[in-house]
């Protein structure tokens, strides 16, 4: 299928009705939240996906805004024909609150004050940003998401939202990140921080209509930066090439690497386009993110009432959320049964290849959310029986709706047992009349959003041809055979 994009897009803000309570206690007033939105919303109000994006990003993650020369974010994983297939699904992404394009932040203005927050902004979690995404959803008449998908950063979001509101994720892809920010992780966001405090112009926070502190935030953005790439990416992008000459100047008054004018100009265009305090206020969230309570619980305790399916994706170069943080991650979400995957990018690239690499991304995340459940090729006008029937009410309901297995219904229905074609010829020839002689009781059943992969493992296990589907309260919803399976599997 060709690849497109999703076109002119433009971001639109939310005013939220009601005042927001922060994890903290705090309270905020007049939140805003900016967010963009990608293809339709189905009738049933199912295909939504949230993305959430990284330390930097922001709403605009697909498509083009007028009049500007690149497009968005993640623009090379959203739209037709690509893994957020826009064809297929509703595809949100907001800016975090604390941010600066477009949701409260430290650089909106306290409706106390009429001035711009600064330092009064309160401080703020991972679990709040999450929130307000969550409010958005409201908004926007969603109650359940297929699934939500971020990287760095926004992987945190997307494990704190399989936490915070298990019953609204159907799929959850947390990319190169990790449950808790490590002490290398704070390191880095702490240096980061103090260059732009140090900055004579950030003025405690209150540069607002002044000189904002370029040079601080310019030099975070660098110091950041380093940590996006790989020892073997800068050999191969750099080497020790140097810039705009032949010999060194030996001075300090240029950048004589090429490496050294790259960072520089990332600082510069980073400036032009984020807030300081902004900068202050995420990565200090990020560093309280501790799934763990700051070690106070196992892990694995912290994903106990998850009930998303997982796909984790870690980079093999990436030393700022290195692999192994991925496997702490795979391994706690395992110890809960939860349904898991694991997929590691072989990239050079680093940290950064969640944004980079294209074809991998693409494959890996369009396969996991393509992948068909038991919903997906169930049967569901289930012909049933009620308890208490005989042998020749089965017979003729099979020889009328031509089917070969009848669930037996209870009278609050709920499934009592399962009688077969076979167990009919049977009873037949034993002269049994009664169902309750022939049907079995010990059913083996599955769920709506199980993998065909357990259901068809349990009909081989088993040696039977055929599922009854049910829900939490054991009532038959559908019926999942070997042919649907097997047909299923030939279009793959």
């Amino acid at each position: 299928m060709k690849r497109e994009s999703v076109g002119l897009v433009e971001t639109r803000c939310l005013p939220l009705p009601d005042d927001v309570v922060l994890e903290n206690g705090d309270r905020l007033r007049e939140v805003s939240v900016a967010y963009e939105t990608y293809g339709k919303l189905n009738k049933e109000r199912s295909n939504a996906i949230l993305i959430c994006h990284a330390l930097s990003g922001d709403a605009h993650a697909a498509g083009w805004h007028r009049g500007e020369e690149k497009p968005g974010w993640w623009d090379m994983i959203v739209g037709p024909g690509k893994a957020l297939d826009v064809d297929k699904y509703f595809v949100i992404c907001s800016n975090v609150l604390g941010g600066c394009k477009g949701t409260t932040g430290p650089s909106s203005l306290n409706p106390a004050t009429g001035r711009p927050y600064g330092l009064d902004f309160p401080v703020i979690t991972v679990k709040d940003m999450v929130d307000i995404q969550r409010r958005l959803l409201s908004h926007l008449g969603i109650s359940k998401l297929f699934a939500v998908v971020g990287g760095s950063f926004g992987g945190m979001q997307v494990l704190q939202w399989a936490i915070s509101y298990p019953e609204m994720v159907r799929m959850a892809i947390p990319i190169a990140t990790s449950a808790y920010s490590s002490p290398q992780q704070i390191a880095f966001n702490e240096v980061g921080r103090r260059a732009i405090t140090s900055d004579l112009d950030w003025n405690d926070g209150d540069y607002y209509g002044q000189a904002q502190p370029a040079r601080g935030l310019s030099l975070a953005r660098m110091i950041g930066h380093i940590t996006y790439l790989s020892d073997e990416s800068m050999h191969q992008k750099f080497g020790r090439r140097l810039q705009d000459k032949s010999e060194y100047s030996f001075d300090f008054s240029s950048s004589e690497f090429q490496v050294e004018g790259y960072l520089r100009y990332h600082g510069d265009t980073f400036v032009k386009r984020f807030d300081a305090n902004s900068y202050l206020y995420i990565t200090k969230a990020i560093d309280h993110f501790d799934l763990t309570r700051k070690g106070s619980i196992p892990l694995s305790e912290a994903f106990k009432g998850v009930r998303a399916k997982f796909l984790v994706i870690s980079i093999s170069s990436d030393w700022l959320y290195p692999p192994y943080q991925s496997r702490e991650i795979i391994e706690a979400l395992s110890a809960n049964d939860i349904d898991v995957r694991h997929r590691e990018i072989k990239s050079n690239y680093g940290h950064d290849a969640f944004l980079l690499e294209s074809g991998q991304m693409n494959y890996n995340i369009g396969s996991f959310l393509s992948r068909s459940c038991v919903g997906d090729v169930m049967i569901r006008d289930v012909v049933t029986i009620g308890l208490g029937s005989s042998v020749e009410d089965a017979a003729k309901i099979m020889m009328e709706e031509g089917v070969t297995h009848l669930p037996v219904i209870s009278g609050n229905d709920r499934l009592a047992g399962i009688v077969t074609a076979w167990d009919v010829s049977k009873a037949v020839a034993m002269k049994y009349s009664k169902l309750e002689e022939i049907m079995t009781k010990d059913v083996i059943t599955s769920l709506l959003d199980d993998p065909i992969y357990r259901a068809a493992k349990q009909m081989n296990e088993y040696n039977i041809s055929a599922l009854p589907v049910v829900d939490k309260d054991q009532k038959v919803i559908g019926m999942v055979t070997g042919d649907g399976i097997s047909r299923l599997i030939g279009c793959l």
